[in-house]
Protein backbone atom coordinates (compact mmCIF):
# COMPACT_ATOMS: atom_id res chain seq x y z
CA UNK A 1 0.00 0.00 0.00
CA UNK A 2 1.24 3.49 -0.97
CA UNK A 3 2.66 5.26 2.35
CA UNK A 4 1.92 9.06 2.82
CA UNK A 5 5.08 10.26 1.49
CA UNK A 6 6.38 13.75 3.13
CA UNK A 7 7.87 15.44 0.25
CA UNK A 8 6.22 17.78 -2.51
CA UNK A 9 6.45 14.96 -4.84
CA UNK A 10 5.62 12.12 -2.26
CA UNK A 11 2.16 10.90 -3.96
CA UNK A 12 4.07 10.36 -7.67
CA UNK A 13 4.75 6.70 -6.30
CA UNK A 14 1.48 6.29 -5.16
CA UNK A 15 0.09 7.82 -8.51
CA UNK A 16 2.44 4.99 -10.10
CA UNK A 17 0.63 2.23 -8.03
CA UNK A 18 -2.90 3.01 -8.82
CA UNK A 19 -1.61 3.28 -12.51
CA UNK A 20 -0.60 0.00 -12.45
CA UNK A 21 -3.52 -1.50 -10.31
CA UNK A 22 -5.86 0.34 -12.52
CA UNK A 23 -4.50 -0.19 -16.24
CA UNK A 24 -2.21 -2.62 -15.75
CA UNK A 25 -2.12 -2.76 -20.02
CA UNK A 26 -1.06 0.61 -20.34
CA UNK A 27 2.72 0.89 -21.33
CA UNK A 28 2.92 4.60 -22.49
CA UNK A 29 1.84 7.94 -20.52
CA UNK A 30 2.11 11.66 -22.14
CA UNK A 31 2.81 13.46 -19.31
CA UNK A 32 2.10 17.14 -19.74
CA UNK A 33 4.68 19.43 -17.78
CA UNK A 34 5.59 22.86 -17.76
CA UNK A 35 8.96 24.75 -15.80
CA UNK A 36 6.64 25.19 -12.59
CA UNK A 37 6.14 21.10 -12.47
CA UNK A 38 9.86 20.14 -14.11
CA UNK A 39 10.58 18.45 -10.34
CA UNK A 40 7.39 16.52 -10.86
CA UNK A 41 8.41 15.38 -14.34
CA UNK A 42 11.94 14.46 -13.23
CA UNK A 43 10.66 12.01 -10.54
CA UNK A 44 8.53 10.70 -12.78
CA UNK A 45 11.37 9.81 -15.15
CA UNK A 46 13.12 8.64 -12.34
CA UNK A 47 10.50 5.93 -11.74
CA UNK A 48 9.09 4.95 -15.21
CA UNK A 49 11.65 2.25 -15.66
CA UNK A 50 10.50 0.50 -11.93
CA UNK A 51 6.69 1.04 -13.16
CA UNK A 52 7.32 0.05 -16.32
CA UNK A 53 5.65 2.64 -17.89
CA UNK A 54 7.54 4.68 -21.18
CA UNK A 55 6.73 8.49 -20.67
CA UNK A 56 6.32 11.14 -23.83
CA UNK A 57 7.00 13.92 -22.41
CA UNK A 58 5.29 16.69 -23.36
CA UNK A 59 6.57 20.35 -21.71
CA UNK A 60 4.22 23.62 -22.10
CA UNK A 61 5.85 26.65 -22.29
CA UNK A 62 3.65 29.83 -23.08
CA UNK A 63 0.59 30.16 -21.56
CA UNK A 64 -2.34 30.18 -22.31
CA UNK A 65 -1.55 26.25 -23.15
CA UNK A 66 -2.81 24.55 -26.43
CA UNK A 67 -3.82 21.58 -24.90
CA UNK A 68 -5.33 20.07 -27.90
CA UNK A 69 -2.44 20.89 -29.97
CA UNK A 70 -0.28 19.08 -27.71
CA UNK A 71 -2.30 15.85 -27.85
CA UNK A 72 -3.10 15.93 -31.34
CA UNK A 73 1.11 15.94 -32.07
CA UNK A 74 1.06 12.39 -30.20
CA UNK A 75 1.65 9.70 -32.42
CA UNK A 76 -2.22 7.55 -31.97
CA UNK A 77 -0.25 4.84 -29.13
CA UNK A 78 0.77 7.55 -27.19
CA UNK A 79 -3.06 8.77 -26.81
CA UNK A 80 -4.04 6.47 -23.95
CA UNK A 81 -3.48 7.56 -21.04
CA UNK A 82 -2.84 11.58 -20.06
CA UNK A 83 -1.38 12.81 -16.50
CA UNK A 84 -0.77 16.19 -15.95
CA UNK A 85 1.30 17.16 -13.02
CA UNK A 86 1.34 19.52 -10.51
CA UNK A 87 1.10 22.69 -11.97
CA UNK A 88 -0.96 25.94 -11.34
CA UNK A 89 -1.50 26.39 -14.89
CA UNK A 90 -2.97 22.78 -14.84
CA UNK A 91 -4.84 23.45 -12.20
CA UNK A 92 -6.53 26.70 -13.04
CA UNK A 93 -6.79 25.03 -16.89
CA UNK A 94 -8.74 21.79 -15.04
CA UNK A 95 -11.87 21.79 -17.51
CA UNK A 96 -10.25 22.64 -20.51
CA UNK A 97 -7.86 19.67 -19.59
CA UNK A 98 -10.55 17.37 -19.18
CA UNK A 99 -12.46 18.23 -21.95
CA UNK A 100 -9.58 17.78 -24.49
CA UNK A 101 -8.41 14.19 -22.44
CA UNK A 102 -12.27 13.16 -22.75
CA UNK A 103 -12.45 14.29 -26.76
CA UNK A 104 -9.41 12.05 -27.10
CA UNK A 105 -10.60 9.43 -24.86
CA UNK A 106 -8.21 9.55 -22.88
CA UNK A 107 -7.45 7.93 -19.61
CA UNK A 108 -6.40 11.31 -17.54
CA UNK A 109 -4.55 10.84 -14.21
CA UNK A 110 -4.41 14.60 -12.26
CA UNK A 111 -3.14 15.75 -9.39
CA UNK A 112 -5.98 17.08 -7.76
CA UNK A 113 -9.12 15.93 -6.74
CA UNK A 114 -10.94 19.03 -7.84
CA UNK A 115 -9.83 18.08 -11.54
CA UNK A 116 -12.02 15.29 -11.24
CA UNK A 117 -14.51 16.48 -10.21
CA UNK A 118 -14.96 18.33 -13.55
CA UNK A 119 -14.02 15.09 -15.59
CA UNK A 120 -10.60 14.32 -14.94
CA UNK A 121 -10.47 10.55 -14.48
CA UNK A 122 -8.00 9.29 -11.15
CA UNK A 123 -6.74 11.54 -8.92
CA UNK A 124 -4.58 10.39 -6.21
CA UNK A 125 -2.88 13.50 -3.70
CA UNK A 126 -3.02 15.97 -1.23
CA UNK A 127 -6.26 17.53 -0.04
CA UNK A 128 -6.60 20.53 -0.77
CA UNK A 129 -9.14 21.93 1.43
CA UNK A 130 -6.93 20.66 4.48
CA UNK A 131 -4.34 22.78 2.76
CA UNK A 132 -6.00 26.05 2.40
CA UNK A 133 -7.23 25.63 5.77
CA UNK A 134 -3.26 25.41 6.79
CA UNK A 135 -2.30 28.23 4.50
CA UNK A 136 -5.14 29.55 6.53
CA UNK A 137 -3.66 29.28 9.82
CA UNK A 138 -0.36 30.43 8.73
CA UNK A 139 -2.10 33.90 7.64
CA UNK A 140 -4.16 34.44 10.85
CA UNK A 141 -0.74 33.79 12.83
CA UNK A 142 0.77 36.24 10.50
CA UNK A 143 -2.07 38.76 10.92
CA UNK A 144 -1.49 38.06 14.96
CA UNK A 145 2.24 39.35 14.80
CA UNK A 146 4.00 36.26 14.18
CA UNK A 147 6.96 36.11 12.18
CA UNK A 148 7.07 33.99 8.67
CA UNK A 149 10.69 32.39 9.42
CA UNK A 150 9.61 31.32 12.77
CA UNK A 151 6.54 29.16 11.50
CA UNK A 152 7.45 25.97 11.08
CA UNK A 153 7.03 24.30 7.65
CA UNK A 154 3.89 21.87 7.59
CA UNK A 155 3.48 19.13 4.73
CA UNK A 156 0.54 17.94 3.60
CA UNK A 157 -1.02 14.79 5.84
CA UNK A 158 -4.13 14.12 4.19
CA UNK A 159 -4.19 12.18 0.56
CA UNK A 160 -7.25 11.27 -1.11
CA UNK A 161 -8.10 8.81 -4.09
CA UNK A 162 -10.79 10.23 -6.27
CA UNK A 163 -12.60 8.54 -9.05
CA UNK A 164 -14.90 10.03 -11.32
CA UNK A 165 -17.27 6.66 -12.76
CA UNK A 166 -18.74 9.24 -15.44
CA UNK A 167 -15.82 9.92 -16.83
CA UNK A 168 -14.88 6.27 -16.97
CA UNK A 169 -17.81 5.66 -18.69
CA UNK A 170 -17.64 8.23 -21.19
CA UNK A 171 -14.36 6.87 -22.40
CA UNK A 172 -14.96 3.60 -22.19
CA UNK A 173 -12.61 2.20 -19.65
CA UNK A 174 -13.84 0.01 -16.30
CA UNK A 175 -11.64 0.58 -13.35
CA UNK A 176 -11.32 -2.64 -11.28
CA UNK A 177 -13.39 -2.84 -7.97
CA UNK A 178 -10.03 -3.17 -5.89
CA UNK A 179 -9.57 0.58 -6.85
CA UNK A 180 -12.61 1.87 -6.66
CA UNK A 181 -13.01 -0.08 -2.67
CA UNK A 182 -9.91 2.17 -2.02
CA UNK A 183 -11.45 5.61 -3.28
CA UNK A 184 -12.10 8.30 -0.61
CA UNK A 185 -15.01 10.19 -3.10
CA UNK A 186 -16.70 8.76 -6.02
CA UNK A 187 -18.29 11.10 -8.83
CA UNK A 188 -21.24 9.49 -10.46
Amino acid sequence: MCSQGRRRIGSLSCNAWRLQEAFPDYKTAAVLWDKASADYWAALQAASARIGVRLVGIELREPPYDYERAIAGLAPDDRKLLVAVGSPFFFLDRQRLAEVALQHRMVSLVQAGTSVAVGGLLSYGPDLNVMFALAANYIDRIAKGAKPIDLPVEQPTKFGLVINLKTAKAIGVELPASIQLLADEIVE
